[in-house]
């Protein structure tokens, strides 16, 4: 599943994380720690469900680039000031995003920013290791490959951090 409340585990324990302060971005870092590259959106009130036991992180800020939820700004372990009502969670679908034409017959190049809406479409095939290949996305039901009009290395830094590579 892409989906779910979030729970951490600390010091030998599992708990939630209170959506104070939960946004896409820290979504983001949840998705990109779970291996995950949907497109990653922030859902707060208990959507998934209330959790038990603790509450062990709120105030949680990320700035979207970091590597895992370790890394970003948020409360001391334990230290929360919320009700299980106010558990957070996460949708990491790589199914979802918006609907952008690719290389139709005014040949469009892929830029960052068209990069950016295609979030957990992206893929790497033909490589020799997981880390390199050709650039496909997944559109309209498919996977396709991308016009190299306009393809420079910022696009392809987008590529590599979207995949999770730094």
């Amino acid at each position: 599943s892409f989906e779910g409340r979030v729970e951490v585990y600390h010091d030998g324990k599992w708990g939630t994380i209170c959506d104070d302060q939960w946004d896409d971005r820290d979504a983001e870092v949840v998705c990109r720690q779970l291996g995950l590259s949907g497109t990653p959106k922030a859902l707060s009130w208990a959507h998934y469900g209330q959790g038990s036991g603790p509450i062990l992180l709120d105030e949680v800020q990320c700035s979207g680039n970091e590597l895992s939820l370790d890394q970003c700004k948020k409360s001391d372990w334990g230290q929360q000031n919320c009700d299980h009502i106010e558990d957070a969670g996460v949708s990491c679908d790589p199914f979802t995003g918006t609907d952008v034409q690719l290389c139709q017959s005014d040949a469009v190049g892929l830029t960052p920013t068209l990069l950016g809406l295609l979030k957990g479409m992206v893929r790497l095939a033909g490589g020799r290791s997981p880390s390199e290949g050709r650039v496909e996305v997944y559109y309209n039901g498919d996977w396709g490959t991308v016009c190299d009009d306009g393809w420079t290395d910022l696009a392809a830094q987008v590529v590599c951090r979207q995949l999770g590579f730094r």
